[in-house]
């Protein structure tokens, strides 16, 4: 068994400015977690899967994705999840709302994956920068800094990514191209 999550990975742009500010976090607030995964915005959060099975799991995934459209996605400066995660704040779009609903939806009707946190809270789409190993006191220093920070990015997300955990860090196994198109 391995694990695997499926995200929307940002342009090689904007992934180098929020590695940029994890190496900050590691830096200063000695926060390293964050760095185990590229920059990503999680629409299923990690499950197990067989190994001897990733080419239906891929299949699968393939398929849902050549039937979304592509989606614009606005990132837009700093929050937090108090008192232990900041990150890159994504704005809640419709599209991107509807695009994470079906998908949970799919891969639990079609894959029997389901995320039993994520059905009792709503989807708080996010781009971690700090968390896990970030201590309270770490959070209370670091968050100042950032809370009224300026950040804004736009893109168009037209894939979906499928991450594999190598048993120190996540790394990207397969990329799923969206039909394409705007909405």
């Amino acid at each position: 068994m391995s694990r695997f999550f499926i995200a929307l990975l940002p342009p090689q742009d904007i992934q180098d400015y929020a590695n940029q500010i994890k190496q900050y976090f590691a830096d200063n607030y000695a926060s390293q977690h964050a760095q185990k995964s590229p920059p990503h915005i999680t629409l299923q959060p990690p499950f197990e899967w067989a190994d001897n099975d990733v080419s239906r799991l891929e299949a699968s995934i393939r398929e849902f994705a050549s039937e979304q459209q592509s989606l614009p996605i606005t990132l837009s400066g700093f929050a937090a999840f108090a008192p232990r995660v900041i990150y890159i704040d994504v704005v809640r779009s419709q599209e991107l709302l509807t695009l994470q609903g079906d998908l949970m939806a799919y891969v639990e009707a079609n894959l029997g994956i389901v995320d039993k946190v994520g059905k009792t809270r709503p989807f708080a789409p996010h781009m971690t920068v700090a968390f896990r190993d970030l201590t309270r006191q770490n959070f209370k220093a670091a968050w100042p800094e950032f809370e009224n920070q300026q950040l804004h990015f736009e893109f168009i997300a037209d894939k979906l990514t499928l991450l594999i955990h190598d048993g120190s860090r996540w790394n990207i196994k397969s990329e799923f191209a969206f039909l394409g198109g705007e909405r």
